[in-house]
């Protein structure tokens, strides 16, 4: 029951405007992570497939067509590495450098709202997985 929560919690919160991370995440030391071109200040809401969240200042955007767009916040936020989770509220179908997230949180059956914290400009990157060497 404990791997289905994740996946219903996130069914529910892709539709409200909400991006969960759940059991997905990568590690960024498997890989190496390269910028290409220069920062942009906001992304298509409509066009993100999925997010990841990295730490407590960095998100990755995937998008649907395969390009990911990592966001480094300007500021450490709270709880949002430990949570995975964050709700936004744009005021069209743009996400931008000047939009607020929420750090979510969910006990009792409940989403609660944490931290506010401001966004970053969104740079595209590739993220190619480290070969492992044998020894």
């Amino acid at each position: 029951m404990k791997l289905f929560a994740p996946i219903l919690i996130g069914s529910i919160l892709a539709l409200a405007g909400v991006a969960y991370a759940g059991e997905k995440r990568s590690n960024d030391d498997n890989y190496v992570i390269e910028t290409v071109g220069d920062a942009k200040s906001c992304i298509n809401r409509s066009q993100i497939r999925s997010t990841n969240v990295i730490d407590d200042q960095t998100i990755d955007f995937e998008m649907n067509n395969g390009d990911i767009y990592r966001n480094e916040l300007p500021n450490k936020c709270s709880g949002l590495g430990f949570e995975k989770a964050f709700s936004y509220s744009p005021s069209n179908n743009q996400l931008c450098s000047v939009d607020i997230i929420h750090v979510l949180s969910s006990s009792a059956g409940r989403l609660d709202t944490r931290a506010a914290c401001g966004l970053g400009k969104f740079q595209k990157i590739t993220k190619t997985k480290l070969e492992k060497t044998s020894k």
